[in-house]
């Protein structure tokens, strides 16, 4: 067993204190950093910086970010659902840990897409069909992996083709799971 215990701390995010959702901070009580390579050869769409080290992922809506010895998690309903969460997490830590053996483990670092370098490659006419007010706001969300590409629909009109395809690779240079 590599993750033993952790310490939560729910709390509102730091952007919006009238947020229908929380967020949670787990302190760990082990320094889980020799599992987040085969973390990141496992979970599909993970992101993972070794200079720091850390991983970030989504798994079911939640944005999930790992640090030696500190879990992060976004997007929670309350203190009973970041509790499931994290026991998931502290399962998948040690049985992940348990099978390193069997698991290629991913040492690459990737990285996420800029807003900029998203928003240069959208359509740029403010049209609100994506439900943002502008193109810069639907490209600040998907470059943190808010919402759909397929949202902004004017994308895959026959004349967006080009930059479509270029954004498709950008995305998917980022090893982020498509959600197209």
């Amino acid at each position: 067993m590599l993750l033993s215990n952790y310490t939560l701390k729910v709390v509102l995010p730091d952007c919006n204190h009238s947020a229908t959702t929380v967020n949670a901070v787990a302190e760990l009580s082990d320094d889980i950093s020799a599992v987040l390579p085969y973390l990141n050869g496992e979970l599909k769409g993970a992101r993972y910086d070794p200079r720091t080290p850390s991983l970030i992922f989504q798994r079911e809506g939640h944005r999930i970010i790992l640090q030696p010895r500190q879990a992060a998690i976004t997007k929670l309903e309350d203190e009973a659902e970041a509790k499931r969460v994290m026991e998931w997490l502290v399962e998948t830590v040690n049985h992940t840990w348990e099978r390193r053996n069997e698991i290629e483990p991913d040492y690459q670092a990737t990285r996420q897409p800029t807003m900029l370098e998203v928003y240069r490659l959208l359509p740029g006419n403010n049209c609100r069909a994506c439900g943002e007010v502008t193109c810069l706001a639907f490209a600040a969300k998907l470059a943190r992996e808010e919402i759909d590409l397929d949202a902004c629909t004017p994308l895959f009109n026959e004349e967006n083709a080009v930059a479509r395809g270029k954004l498709l690779d950008l995305i998917s240079s980022s090893n982020r799971s498509l959600r197209v």
